[in-house]
């Protein structure tokens, strides 16, 4: 697994923008569509009220996939889509390895058919149990994305005191589902979610 990183120009996007990101993408590259394995991260930037952020230099598409799986994804550079009534110009990508870091974060975990805390936290570490991942579970703030009609509900979530090993197999599989809305994908962090 790999992670491309495209630059991006633009003034604002919608912060729920993970289902209108993925929609946008999968018109210029329809094999985003049905690829399961691909994660793609929220974009960042600064919150500006009104349910938008302003882009920043520090603002770009990340894409988490097989390495097998780079070529049609290269399609997006130089691409101008619509985000939710957002343009957002798509640069040239960078390409890198995925570093295994001892503390990860996930800015909104969905697992369908639980939604209270408790419950939910039950599932995650269940899912974590399965890959073999014995770090700590931090359960942070309850969030949601909107999905065509519907809202979607999760919870942002750490893992610390990772392995190495431990590290990269949740930066390549996740937790959860949605993954190529923003859900689930894995960041290197050092706080602990709110």
């Amino acid at each position: 697994m790999i992670e491309l990183s495209f630059r991006l120009l633009g003034r604002t996007i919608p912060v729920d923008h993970g289902y209108a990101l993925y929609a946008a993408l999968s018109r210029v590259v329809p094999e985003l569509h049905d690829a399961q394995e691909i994660g793609i991260q929220p974009i960042r930037g600064i919150y500006a009220g009104g349910g938008v952020l302003h882009l920043a230099p520090f603002s770009c598409l990340a894409i988490r996939l097989p390495q097998d799986q780079i070529r049609p994804v290269l399609k997006l550079a130089g691409k101008t889509v619509d985000v939710g009534g957002h343009a957002l110009h798509i640069g040239v990508p960078n390409a890198r390895a995925l570093l295994s870091v001892a503390n990860l974060r996930a800015r909104l975990v969905t697992i369908k058919g639980f939604l209270e805390a408790e419950s939910f936290a039950d599932a995650a570490k269940r899912q974590l149990n399965s890959l073999g991942i014995m770090g700590d579970f931090l359960l942070g703030i309850r969030r949601t994305l909107r999905v065509k009609d519907k809202q979607v509900v999760g919870f942002e979530v750490a893992v610390t005191g990772l392995t190495a090993e431990e590290s990269l197999i949740l930066q390549e599989r996740g937790l959860g589902g949605r993954r190529r809305m923003g859900c689930g994908v894995f960041v290197p962090t050092e706080a602990r979610p709110r």
